[in-house]
């Protein structure tokens, strides 16, 4: 393929990514969700969980729910987002379920008045990585059914300490 071809070619891509995130039909760092909330058996016991069986997160350093994760916070933890009012799957309080605005505009649910969060690290349903993580100016815990943070180690086979989870887990170095 000569020159002038592959510039088209990559002028036409950027052009269809820049329609996508213009539209909001591709969303970047903050997955947009079928608002189904629903509690899933982990590592750390049963634990909140989005539509596709990924762990959702609460941040101790928001307050009055709101959120206080934005920019390059929101790239690792991104804020679980819907257009539609969330429903409860099964073992879950509809009556918790809820929604806030955030400062770009869109919804993000909460839960016994915590904003939910996905983290970056976890790649597949069921994966806890980002518990217990001390980023961004405070703690990340995995949310019970209760609507609380779950306190409990991620270490393999530990179901009953409430300790705080050490990791492997290096994080990047942030500008």
């Amino acid at each position: 393929m000569s020159r002038k071809p592959r510039a088209v070619a990559a002028l036409a891509l950027l052009g269809t990514v820049g329609y996508l995130l213009a539209t909001g039909s591709l969303a970047v760092g903050a997955p947009n969700s079928h608002g189904t909330v629903s509690l899933r058996s982990t590592n750390l016991g049963k634990v909140l969980v989005s539509s596709t069986g990924r762990t959702l997160y609460l941040f101790e350093k928001d307050k009055n729910g709101k959120s206080s994760c934005a920019g390059q916070c929101a790239k690792y933890w991104p804020p679980l987002i819907t257009g539609a009012k969330p429903t409860a799957g099964a073992g879950i309080s509809a009556a918790k379920l809820g929604r806030v605005r955030r400062a770009d505009g869109r919804m993000q649910v909460t839960y016994n008045s915590h904003p939910l969060y996905l983290f970056l690290l976890d790649k597949s349903a069921g994966q806890t990585k980002g518990q217990g993580q001390d980023f961004f100016g405070g703690l990340w815990y995995a949310v019970s059914a209760h609507g609380a943070a779950v306190l409990k180690s991620a270490a393999a086979g530990t179901t009953t300490a409430e300790t705080t989870t050490t990791s492997s887990y290096v994080p990047p170095k942030y500008p």
